[in-house]
């Protein structure tokens, strides 16, 4: 297999969430394989920093302020990537959110805002990039689920709803436009070290749950961002163009033992 079926020169890329954690991550593996990048995010100072390192490589890098509830918002996005580069060949759906309560205590203000940033903040830009990634002859989709895509978890009940959803947003869509030449695919990040997951590995009250996590990861280690960044570009890249509607884990064996 040649190096040319991972090489991204002359393709776009979004990320939402990108300014951060997994998704600068990925957003780094994607500039380095060649391609173009969009950084959408709330963080204003943060993007521009994800931007500047992203140029660094020698990517041609912009960002924007995006919040993935709003329609508008993301409309706004995909014409950034059309207006700066051109063309939208690959989405990358990171933006996510979580609260830690057990269920009981979860308000309805915490459950909608949780689904409208992880579930409905996947759809909309799915829906926003559809048409031009038809238009242009296909495309490719990554969604970011979870670990809790797949098993459940006491003080996280509405965030694995949420990437649960997201597992099956994915294989509805992959059905949906495989006739358009677009995959749609899902990568399940395992225990990362992130600042989503900085109070697991640094809290006194959450110390026995930490322990019990490490010694469940065969690879002897939580993940780090770097480690999404080979899926990523294989999703979306041509190496992946017979894979669609899958749901990746990349954690270090968790799932399998």
């Amino acid at each position: 297999m040649s190096n040319g079926m991972f090489d991204l020169s002359g393709k776009a890329a979004v990320v939402t969430g990108g300014n951060g954690g997994i998704g600068l991550g990925m957003a780094v593996g994607l500039a380095e394989a060649g391609a173009d990048v969009l950084v959408a995010a709330r963080n204003r100072e943060k993007t521009d920093a994800a931007v500047r390192r992203l140029q660094s490589l020698g990517a041609r890098a912009v960002g924007i302020t995006t919040n993935v509830q709003n329609e508008d918002e993301v409309r706004d996005m995909v014409r950034r990537a059309l207006d700066e580069f051109g063309r939208l060949d690959i989405l990358v759906n990171n933006a996510g959110i979580g609260i830690r309560k057990a269920p009981q205590d979860y308000t309805l203000d915490d459950w909608n805002l949780i689904m409208d940033i992880n579930l409905t903040g996947t759809f909309l830009p799915c829906r926003e990039a559809y048409p031009h990634m038809a238009a242009a002859g296909g495309g490719k989709i990554i969604n970011i689920g979870s670990m809790t895509s797949i098993f459940g978890h006491d003080l996280v009940m509405p965030y694995s709803a949420s990437k649960g959803g997201v597992v099956q947003l994915t294989k509805s869509l992959a059905t949906a436009w495989a006739k358009d030449n677009i995959q749609v695919n899902a990568i399940l990040p395992g225990w990362i070290e992130t600042d989503l997951t900085e109070p697991l590995r640094t809290e006194d009250v959450f110390r026995e749950r930490y322990e019990l996590i490490s010694a469940r990861i065969p690879h002897g280690r939580w993940g780090r961002p770097d480690d999404m960044a080979g899926t990523a570009v294989f999703l979306a890249a041509g190496a992946s163009d017979y894979v669609t509607g899958v749901s990746i884990p990349v954690d270090g064996g968790y799932v399998a033992f």
